[in-house]
């Protein structure tokens, strides 16, 4: 018979179970929390449900098919910036990043587990979203998987603000700024309304914003069956890489 071998093993776990296991955390703490959840599931739904309905937009065609797109690009952005930097600064103001950063988990780590849960949340907002669509009428078009290559380089470049933004601000800043910043991309970026509805001296600086250009790249390819959206593809990338580089650059943990 075959002695058991009680014998302990101290030692840090694999970096994939870590992040997989920190992620979870993540996620929960984010679907737990009723106003993440008011930001990225209510307020998109809310939306999505008034502005199809109500003549309240002249869109030249079904309200759905072009409230939809933008709804699922401000669901990115709900996520990815607004909840993120909220979250982010009062965890680094009362130090939970400081005692996470003394774990085996690594700092690479964290930060990938924290956006696997965003992914995560992202992909429930799109189906329940998409699911209230569909049965409001909605009828998408094109290629899929251009939409889900926007929706992670702008989730990309949305994580980069919000952790620029909760890197180098105090705690009840971060919570103004990203709100207000919320509201303005809201009103500008084309979710709810046409660019076109704007000034013609405006609209190219518009389409330039992370929003805009995610707006305008999910609505070609789901609503008018465009193929590959260079130009709100390459608008993104640029937004990621800058804020990104500039987050980590500046990001204090403590």
């Amino acid at each position: 018979m075959t002695a058991l071998d009680f014998t302990p093993r101290p030692g840090a776990a694999p970096l994939p179970r870590m992040v997989l296991a920190q992620a979870g955390a993540e996620t929960r703490a984010m679907l737990r929390n009723g106003e993440q959840l008011l930001l990225t599931m209510i307020i998109p739904i809310l939306l999505l449900v008034g502005f199809s309905a109500a003549p309240l937009i002249d869109v030249g065609g079904q309200r759905i098919d072009f409230v939809a797109p933008g709804i699922l690009a401000l669901a990115v952005m709900s996520t990815a910036f607004t909840g993120q930097a909220i979250a982010t600064g009062f965890e680094r103001r009362y130090g939970v990043l400081k005692r996470l950063g003394a774990t085996p988990l690594s700092r690479a780590g964290l930060l990938l587990a924290k956006t696997c849960a965003v992914l995560a949340v992202e992909a429930a907002q799109a189906v329940v979203i998409s699911g209230v669509a569909l049965a409001l009428g909605w009828s998408p078009h094109g290629n899929p998987l251009w939409a889900v290559l926007l929706v992670l380089l702008g989730t990309a470049a949305f994580s980069g603000l919000a952790l620029l933004m909760a890197g180098t601000l105090r705690a009840e800043a971060t919570l103004a700024g990203a709100n207000l910043v919320y509201l303005v991309l809201l009103g500008l970026g084309g979710v709810l309304f046409p660019l076109s509805s704007f000034p013609s001296g405006a609209q190219p600086v518009l389409r330039l914003l992370p929003i805009g250009a995610l707006t305008d790249g999910m609505r070609s390819v789901l609503g008018q069956g465009a193929g590959l959206p260079a130009g709100p593809l390459l608008v993104l990338a640029c937004w990621a890489a800058v804020t990104l580089l500039l987050a980590a650059r500046t990001f204090r943990w403590e």
